[in-house]
């Protein structure tokens, strides 16, 4: 029977039933052809640069991070409204106490002739005075027979998931944030370092030009060209420097810590660490790995449910009352059998005309429901992106470091001919400083396409949906 009870009930539950859409993807992407990572590999992603302070500063991150703790906040805020929406579907209880004294006027309606002592000790006479005392409850019911209340509850839960979803969004997005910070910041000290060393080479060179002047062997124009080529190359370190800095405070500010908290423990300048090669895998595991997607899936999830709960409002609504009490003139006698009181009820309400504001709000629950949906299939369209665009740009740094690799070589070899042609008085200066203008501009730029690559890498990783501990144990609700 109660089996029976409960098939009717659910059966009566009104609203479209929620079906995850059907989104189609292609089967590869265009660049990669090998299976991809492990989901325990994604998981920890970082660990694969091989460098213990980039995976010391993401454990920080995903522990610290303000960002996720405020994301922490808005899932215990979604339980708790879980709470809230599933309370409708219980019993409501009120306990209620009074005491209320009273003077009837002497003013008053005189009692009719003929009224018994009964209704003389309800109401009193005119002048005289009393006290009554209460004490009992209220109780109310509204049974849930057209599901509205059982469709705010599955709402409600599907916006827990999302903002559980949310989160993992966020620690995805957080370690990429904070590997890309720590990478650039290898990459400017890398810099740092080569100005530095340029700088070097060039004081050196200011020096044997000082003693070929001195010796009458050159002008002054070639010693005032290399002392203007020093100052250029010590001019770009304060720059670099500043830079570098600023990426240490945005790390630290990631680890929710003070800007100046990592100075002393960044500031060491340690070599960019070599990105590791990924395989793409298959584009049908972005619909399981990547967050942003399974939260907009709950989103639409949620959306389809405030559908129901917006149906339901066409129905009647059937509630149950009920109000003992204990109600007496004495408070001695409060407590007697015969102070008892209660009423019992039964109510429908069933609003057949509100001026099209039920249609008017299922209207609008149907167009949210439609824009749910639309961002569900952007934010697939958009992961599918992420991921074709990190493979073009790491498949860009790889042919742009081998050609630069050659560039820097060629260089080299024509600052060694330059300047041996200078000592052979076949060349002037200018030569020697444009051939090491040339060399030092392309070893810049190997060492910022060393740094793209590896934040590519990065880039790579976070498109995948890697960064999310519990991905490590294949959590998939």
């Amino acid at each position: 029977m109660v089996l029976l009870a409960t098939a009717l009930i659910t059966a009566c539950t009104v609203g479209p039933n929620y079906q995850r859409p059907q989104v189609a993807v292609p089967e590869t992407f265009s660049r990669a052809t090998a299976a991809g990572p492990s989901d325990a590999e994604l998981a920890s992603w970082w660990s694969a640069f091989g460098d213990p302070e980039l995976d010391t500063l993401v454990q920080r991150t995903l522990a610290q991070n303000l960002d996720l703790e405020a994301a922490a906040a808005r899932i215990r805020e979604a339980r708790a409204q879980e709470t809230v929406a599933g309370a409708a579907a219980l019993p409501q209880v009120d306990a209620q106490g009074s005491v209320t004294h009273q003077r009837i006027s002497e003013n008053a309606i005189p009692i009719p002739p003929g009224a018994g002592g009964q209704q003389s000790s309800a109401f009193g006479l005119p002048g005289s005075e009393f006290t009554t005392w209460r004490a009992g409850f209220d109780a109310s019911w509204e049974i849930d027979l057209f599901g509205k209340t059982r469709r705010s509850v599955e709402a409600a839960k599907a916006r827990t998931q999302a903002a559980i979803w949310n989160r993992r969004d966020l620690q995805v997005t957080a370690a990429a944030e904070v590997a890309n910070a720590y990478l650039t910041l290898r990459t400017l000290q890398a810099r740092i370092a080569n100005a530095e060393d340029d700088v070097a080479s060039e004081q050196r060179s200011q020096q044997l030009v000082a003693a070929r002047v001195r010796g009458g062997l050159v002008t002054g124009q070639d010693l005032a060209q290399q002392s203007s080529a020093t100052a250029a190359a010590t001019a770009t370190i304060p720059a670099l420097r500043a830079q570098a800095e600023a990426q240490i405070h945005a790390i630290a500010l990631l680890t929710g810590q003070a800007p100046e908290a990592l100075d002393a423990e960044l500031a060491q300048a340690k070599a960019l660490p070599s990105p590791p090669a990924v395989p793409a895998g298959v584009p049908s595991e972005l619909l399981r790995r990547r967050p942003d997607i399974r939260a907009a899936e709950r989103q639409l999830a949620a959306s389809t449910a405030d559908i129901g709960v917006a149906v339901a409002d066409l129905y009647p609504r059937f509630s149950l009352t009920a109000a003992p009490a204990l109600v007496s003139t004495a408070l001695a006698s409060l407590l007697e059998w015969g102070s008892r009181s209660f009423s019992l009820g039964a109510a429908v309400d069933w609003p057949l005309f509100a001026g099209g504001r039920t249609r008017g709000n299922i209207a609008v629950a149907n167009a949210r429901q439609q824009q749910a949906l639309v961002a569900y299939r952007k934010s697939v369209l958009s992961a599918l992106q992420d991921v074709e665009d990190a493979l073009s740009r790491i498949q860009g740094d790889r042919g742009q470091l081998a050609s630069l690799k050659r560039a820097v070589g060629d260089a080299g070899r024509a600052e060694d001919i330059a300047a041996a042609r200078y000592h052979g008085g076949l060349v002037t200066y200018s030569d020697v400083l444009l051939a090491r203008g040339r060399r030092l501009s392309l070893e810049e730029q190997m060492i910022d396409a060393q740094g793209a690559q590896a934040r590519d890498t990065a880039s790579l990783f976070k498109a995948l949906g890697g960064g999310w501990p519990e991905l490590a144990q294949g959590v998939s609700q």
